[in-house]
């Protein structure tokens, strides 16, 4: 294994690449001991909690904080645990990033090898999307959701999350898609294929980078949400985070901070495995072009 760094040369030079080593540790631990303080106290009794150290490691391992929280803890009056709710959260998760990547990718195809007139304001109006903060569409998408009939169903939280979700997957797409030759285009129009034959036998094999970026994208972003899963779906159609939030802040009695470090735990496991076994092929995505044009 190499280092990116250049080697140091000279007292000064390598007191400098210490110092550089020693901040990136300060930062690691910053992010890596609440992560720590979850994963040991979910393992430890109510009992240890209280009568040992906060940072100690658990001196009976136990799972029944893990299984308490995914089939019996208390979520308002619902006594099922996290279990219903993950699920929940897959079945909005699932289709809200297959199809918002793929007219994502759609439209950033359209955007650079089929532009048509005035194809820069609709890209700058989609590019614009992308910075309003997703405060300011809840008015909107809760009078859509009434009138289409979807308000508090996971139906209508996949269709906000499309929606929001089509600003970033166009601008993802669109600068990628302008890396590559025109005369590709050109050639398959020419041997007759049309607009969807290149699309799909051309376009969309060349793009596993940026689709890999744009799922690893979308996917971080939909299951981590709170805002929109609060506030457009109800009952037993709320996502994950929406759960533990209940959870954490409707216990009544002692409270079992084990349960809600598993809890917690259950609801991040996800997107840290995501980004553990895919994290470097986001870095890859987004070097092959993402971040171009």
């Amino acid at each position: 294994m190499t280092s990116a760094l250049p080697p140091a040369q000279g007292t000064g030079a390598r007191l400098a690449r210490w110092g550089l080593y020693l901040i990136l540790l300060l930062f690691a631990a910053y992010y890596l001991l609440p992560l720590l303080l979850m994963i040991t106290t979910s393992f430890k009794s109510p009992e240890e909690i209280r009568t040992g150290s906060l940072l100690s490691l658990p001196r009976d391992f136990s799972l029944d904080a893990w299984s308490y929280a995914w089939n019996r803890a208390c979520i308002g009056a619902d006594c099922r645990g996290m279990a219903p709710y993950f699920l929940n959260s897959i079945v909005i998760v699932g289709p809200a990033v297959v199809i918002s990547t793929f007219f994502g990718a759609l439209n950033g195809y359209a955007l650079t090898k089929w532009r048509f007139r005035g194809a820069n304001i609709v890209f700058g109006m989609i590019l614009f999307g992308s910075f309003l903060p997703s405060q300011v569409i809840l008015l909107p998408m809760a009078q859509t959701l009434g009138a289409f009939g979807l308000a508090g169903s996971a139906g209508g939280l996949i269709l906000v999350h499309v929606v929001y979700g089509l600003a970033f997957t166009t601008l993802f797409f669109r600068n990628y898609y302008v890396s590559i030759p025109d005369d590709l285009v050109k050639a398959a129009t020419i041997d007759g294929a049309g607009f969807f034959q290149i699309f799909t036998k051309i376009m969309l094999p060349l793009s596993l980078p940026i689709l890999v970026v744009t799922i690893i994208w979308q996917f971080t972003q939909i299951w981590n949400d709170f805002l929109f899963g609060a506030s457009f779906a109800a009952g037993g159609a709320q996502p994950v985070t929406v759960a533990l939030n209940n959870l954490v802040n409707t216990t009544t009695g002692v409270k079992q901070y084990n349960v809600d470090m598993a809890a917690a735990m259950i609801a991040g496991l996800p997107t840290l495995v995501v980004y553990v076994l895919a994290g470097k092929y986001f870095i890859r995505g987004l070097t092959a072009g993402s971040v171009k044009g």
